[in-house]
C-alpha cells in the first residue's frame, strides 16, 4: 500500500459523492451494488499488496452486494487451522479502519463447519452465504466444497425446519404481518429476511452458493434462477422484482436520512423519505402504500417457497388418502390440489378458499401459483357470481379457520374482488402509535382474535362459545371500519350505510342485514361508556341501554368490542379494561333480561352488597354511608376499606391515605377534610412524585370529608409503583393539604425532568380536543390531549380556578394520548350553561399547552 496516499480521505469523497447522487435514490439494486463494489475495490487496493495466505471472503449483505449505505461490512476470514495467523488478521482490519472502512470480522476454520452446524444457527448460515475477496482461490473452493459435502451428509430437512423455527422466532419479535405500520424492514414479516431465508433454504437443498461475481445481487440471481427452473413466472418474476427493489429502497433512504444504520421504519422517517423521493407533501402515505404493497408480496413469496420446500421435505402421502371434493378440487392430507388446467374465475377461487378452510388445508403449490395469476387477470369490476357468494356465506359459518381464511384471501388479494368496497381497507392507516397495524390487517386480527376465544376459558370465550351462530359477527367484525377511508370522523355511521349494500349484494336478508347495521354503527360505543363514564351512574346506564334492540345485540357487541381493541395494539387491551367493560355488559344485560332502570339496579346492587356485609347492623356505619350518599361508594370500597376510613374520620386524622395494589395498578385513598382546590393539590402532589393517574373517584361526605381515590402507576415504568415510595408520596400528598408544600412551584421544577422521559414524538403538541355533554345532574366534559405526566393537575388547577368542581373523573389512555373525562358542576351546584362551553374550552386549551 502507497502511505504516501490518503486512502480514508478519497474512501468517505468517493462514498459521499455516492450517497448524495440522487439518481440512485429510486434505483435501490444499483446503489447497493454500487457501494459494495466502491468498498471491495478499496479493501483490495488496501490489503492486495500484502502476502495473504488465507482467504478473506465478503459476507452476509456485503456477499449479498446488498450494502444500504450503513449497512455492516462483514468478512470472513478462513483458515485450514488460525494459529500462528492472529497478527495477519489483526492487521488486515486495522489498516481498513484506518481506512475509514469499518469491518466487523469473524475467523473461521475448517472445523468450524460441523461445530456451528450443531451450536449455532446464525452462524452457520453465514458459511453458504460467502463471496471471494482475497487470498487464496483453491483454499476458498476446498472450503466450500467441505462445506456441501458435510450439508449432505447432514440431515438436510432438519436444517431447513430449523430455519423454518428462526422464521417464526423472528416474527415473534419483530412482527409477522407484513402491514405493521412502523416496520423493521429488515426482519419484519415482508422485510428483507424473508427473502434472505428461503435464499438460504435453497442453497442447502440444491447444494449451492447464490453469490456471484458479477455485478448483481444475490436476490437478482436468486429470482432469475427460480424464472429460469420454471418455479415462477415472468409477471411473478417482475412483481417479486419490483417489491424486493421497493423494500431494499426503504432501507437505503432509511439510512440516509438518519444518518446511521437504522431499520425502523417510524413516522416521522415515512415523511422524510417520501419528500426525498418526491412525493407531495400531502400524499407521503402513498409512499407507504407502495411499501405495504411490496411487503406484502414478499411475505407471500416467503411463505409459498417455505410451504414448497415443506412440502418436498415431508414424507409422501399414498394416492389412496386422496379425496375428490368437487369437479375440480381434491385434497390430500392437508393440501389442496386443483385438478383441471385452465386459469380460475371467482367462483372457483372463491369455492379453494372454501375447502382450504373447512379442511384447515393448504394450497398445493401450483395451485397457489394459479390463484395468484388468476386474480390478477380478473376484472375486479366484474360483480361476484351468486355460487361465490354462497361459498362466502358458508365459509362464515365455518365452525373454525374463519379468521384465517379471510387472512389468506386478503394476502391474495381476493377479497378486494369479492368485496370490493373492502379494496380502500387496504394499505389505510392512521399515524401515530395507537394502531399498530393498516386497516385491513387490523380488521383481520380483531377477526382472528374473535375466533380463537374458541380455545379460552373465560367470561368472553364462554359467551362466544354458546352463540348458536356466528357468521353475523364476523361480518360484522370485517365490515366494522370499512367507511374510514372515506372519513374517520363517524366512520362508524358511514360503515352502517355501506354495509347495507355489501350485505344485499351477497344475498342476505334484511335482519340480517338490520343486526349488522346496528353492530356496525354503534362498534365504537361501549369502549367510550366503559373507558370515559361512571358505570355507577344510572343515567348513563339507562342511556346506553336504550339503543339495543335486543339481549343478542348486546352479546354481540360486547364481543365486537373486544375483538376491536384487542387487536389495535398489544398495548391496548388491559386487564383493567376488560373487566370495565365487562362491568359494563353485565349491568347492562340486567337491566335488559329484568327490565329494571339504572336507579334501579344500583339501588338493589348497592343494598344487596350491603346486606351481604352486615352493614345495616353497625350503627356507625349506617352514619357513614348515609353521610357519602353515594351508592358507587360501596362497590369500590371493601367493608374492611370503609371501616378503616371510619375509623380515621372518628380520630380526626387531618390526612389518611392508604396504598392498594392490584393486577393493573396501585390505588391511593386520601381521606381528608375539602378545602379549595383540594383535588388540583392531590393530583399535583402525585404528579410531582412521577405518578401516572389513570382513574379518580371523588366521594364527599354531607359534612365536607371527602375521599378521594386514585388508580395510579409509575410514569416511567408503567408498573405498580414499589413500596418503597409509599412514605414519600404520603408525605408529599400531606404537606400539599396543609399547606407546607408550593405545588404550582414544585410542579414547574420537575416539568424540566419529565421532558427527557417523555418521547415528545408521540403526539403533535396542537392535538387537543374538547368535547361537552349533557347530563341529568351535572355536565360531562371530555378532554383528548397528548399523555404527559402532570396533564390531569393542570386540569383540575384550572377548573378550580374556572370554579368547576369535579364529582368524578375518568382517564382513558390511548397510548399516544388520554381521554379525561370529568362530570362536575358550578361550585354552586348548578349545571354549566351551553354559553359558557366556548369560553371554557379556551382557557383549558390554554392551560394544556403549557405543558406540552
Amino acid at each position: 500500500m502507497d502511505n504516501s496516499i490518503n486512502y480514508k480521505e478519497i474512501f468517505l469523497s468517493e462514498r459521499e459523492k455516492l450517497f448524495s447522487n440522487k439518481e440512485l435514490f429510486n434505483n435501490s439494486y444499483q446503489f447497493c451494488i454500487k457501494h459494495s463494489l466502491l468498498v471491495e475495490e478499496f479493501i483490495i487496493k488496501l490489503i492486495q499488496p500484502k502476502n495473504f495466505s488465507c482467504v478473506m471472503a465478503a459476507v452476509g449483505g456485503f456477499s449479498r452486494r446488498e450494502l444500504s449505505p450503513f449497512s455492516d461490512i462483514d468478512l470472513m476470514f478462513i483458515f485450514p487451522s488460525l494459529k500462528g495467523h492472529e497478527s495477519e488478521i489483526q492487521h488486515c482490519v486495522t489498516t481498513l479502519w484506518d481506512a475509514g472502512i469499518e469491518v466487523s470480522h469473524t475467523v473461521r476454520e475448517f472445523s468450524d463447519i460441523e461445530k456451528y452446524l450443531k451450536e449455532d444457527l446464525h452462524a452457520f448460515t453465514q458459511f453458504f452465504e460467502t463471496r471471494f475477496l482475497l487470498g487464496s482461490k483453491n483454499l476458498y473452493d476446498e472450503w466450500n466444497a467441505k462445506l456441501f459435502q458435510i450439508i449432505e451428509k447432514s440431515n438436510k430437512s432438519k436444517l431447513v425446519y430449523e430455519l423454518f423455527e428462526d422464521v417464526e422466532a423472528r416474527y415473534i419479535k419483530y412482527g409477522r404481518s407484513p402491514k405493521v405500520l412502523e416496520p423493521n424492514v429488515k426482519f419484519t414479516g415482508g422485510g428483507l429476511r424473508d427473502i434472505h431465508a428461503v435464499e438460504w433454504m435453497y442453497a442447502i437443498k440444491n447444494q449451492k452458493l447464490l453469490s456471484r461475481q458479477d455485478e448483481i445481487t444475490q436476490t437478482e440471481v436468486f429470482i432469475k434462477e427460480l424464472l429460469d427452473n420454471g418455479v415462477i413466472n415472468r409477471k411473478a418474476y417482475k412483481r417479486l422484482y419490483d417489491s424486493y427493489k421497493n423494500v431494499l429502497r426503504a432501507r437505503n433512504m432509511l439510512h440516509l436520512v438518519e444518518g446511521r444504520k437504522n431499520d425502523r421504519l417510524e413516522f416521522i422517517q415515512q415523511e422524510q423519505i417520501a419528500e426525498k423521493l418526491g412525493y407531495p407533501k400531502s400524499d407521503w402515505k402513498e409512499f407507504m402504500y407502495e411499501y405495504f404493497r411490496s411487503s406484502t408480496i414478499l411475505n407471500r413469496f416467503s411463505k409459498t417457497m417455505r410451504k414448497r420446500y415443506k412440502q418436498e421435505f415431508s414424507t409422501k402421502l399414498s394416492d389412496y388418502l386422496l379425496i375428490n371434493l368437487d369437479d375440480d378440487f381434491e385434497i390430500k392430507g392437508d393440501i389442496l390440489r386443483f385438478k383441471n388446467d385452465r386459469l380460475l374465475n371467482i367462483s372457483d377461487i372463491m369455492r379453494a378458499f372454501y375447502y382450504r378452510g373447512l379442511n384447515d388445508a393448504s394450497f398445493e403449490q401450483n395451485l397457489r401459483s394459479l390463484i395468484i395469476e388468476s386474480i390478477h387477470l380478473i376484472e375486479e369490476t366484474n360483480p361476484p357470481e351468486a355460487t361465490s357468494s354462497v361459498f362466502f356465506r358458508e365459509l362464515l359459518r365455518l365452525p373454525s379457520n374463519v379468521g384465517k381464511t379471510l387472512l389468506a384471501m386478503n394476502e391474495f388479494s381476493f377479497l378486494d374482488i369479492l368485496l370490493p368496497e373492502f379494496k380502500s381497507l387496504n394499505g389505510f392507516f392512521q399515524p401515530g402509535v395507537y394502531h399498530c397495524y393498516t386497516a385491513d390487517e387490523h380488521t383481520l386480527i380483531a377477526l382472528q382474535n374473535l375466533e380463537n376465544l374458541s380455545e379460552e376459558d373465560n367470561h368472553l370465550a364462554r359467551l362466544f362459545k354458546s352463540l348458536h351462530s356466528r357468521d353475523l359477527l364476523y361480518m360484522a367484525v370485517l365490515l366494522h371500519d370499512i367507511g374510514k377511508p372515506i372519513s374517520i370522523a363517524g366512520h362508524e355511521i358511514i360503515g352502517a350505510e355501506i354495509v347495507n349494500s355489501i350485505m344485499q349484494s351477497l344475498g342476505y336478508g334484511q335482519s340480517e342485514i338490520l343486526l349488522v347495521q346496528f353492530l356496525v354503527k354503534h362498534h365504537l360505543d361501549m369502549e367510550q361508556i366503559a373507558f370515559r363514564r361512571d358505570l355507577n351512574d344510572p343515567t348513563t346506564l339507562d342511556n346506553f341501554i336504550s339503543i339495543f334492540p335486543s339481549i343478542k345485540a348486546l352479546d354481540h357487541l360486547y364481543l365486537l368490542s373486544y375483538a376491536d381493541l384487542s387487536a389495535v395494539n398489544p398495548k391496548v387491551w388491559t386487564q383493567w379494561k376488560a373487566e370495565l367493560l365487562k362491568e359494563l355488559y353485565t349491568k347492562a344485560k340486567s337491566m335488559l333480561q329484568e327490565q329494571l332502570s339504572g336507579e334501579e339496579l344500583i339501588s338493589a346492587k348497592s343494598n344487596a352488597v350491603i346486606n351481604d356485609q352486615d352493614f345495616s347492623s353497625d350503627n356507625i356505619m349506617v352514619e357513614h354511608l348515609d353521610q357519602v350518599d353515594n351508592l358507587s361508594y360501596v362497590f369500590h370500597f371493601t367493608q374492611e376499606e370503609i371501616n378503616q376510613h371510619i375509623e380515621e374520620i372518628e380520630k380526626g386524622s387531618k390526612v389518611s391515605v392508604f396504598f392498594k395494589e392490584s393486577e393493573s395498578f396501585t390505588n391511593i385513598t386520601v381521606v381528608t377534610k375539602d378545602s379549595e382546590k383540594l383535588l388540583a393539590r392531590l393530583c399535583g402532589a402525585l404528579a410531582i412524585n412521577d405518578l401516572n393517574i389513570h382513574d379518580a373517584k371523588i366521594f364527599t361526605r354531607k359534612d365536607g370529608i371527602i375521599i378521594d381515590s386514585f388508580n395510579v402507576s409509575d410514569f416511567r415504568t408503567n408498573e405498580l409503583i414499589s413500596n418503597n415510595k409509599y412514605s414519600s408520596i404520603e408525605k408529599t400528598i400531606a404537606k400539599s393539604i396543609v399547606g407546607d408544600l408550593n405545588i404550582e412551584k414544585e410542579f414547574e421544577k420537575v416539568k424540566s425532568k419529565w421532558k427527557r422521559i417523555i418521547n415528545n414524538k408521540i403526539i403533535s403538541p396542537d392535538k387537543i380536543e374538547i368535547d361537552f355533554e349533557e347530563h341529568d345532574k351535572f355536565t360531562i366534559i371530555d378532554i383528548y390531549a397528548p399523555d404527559k405526566i402532570g396533564l390531569l393537575y393542570s386540569i383540575t388547577h384550572k377548573m378550580a380556578e374556572l370554579g368547576l368542581t369535579v364529582a368524578f373523573a375518568k382517564i382513558s389512555t390511548k397510548v399516544d394520548g388520554v381521554l379525561d373525562a370529568f362530570f362536575f358542576f358550578l361550585n354552586h351546584g348548578e349545571k354549566l350553561r351551553k354559553s359558557e362551553y366556548g369560553f371554557i374550552n379556551s382557557e383549558l386549551t390554554e392551560e394544556i399547552k403549557k405543558i406540552l
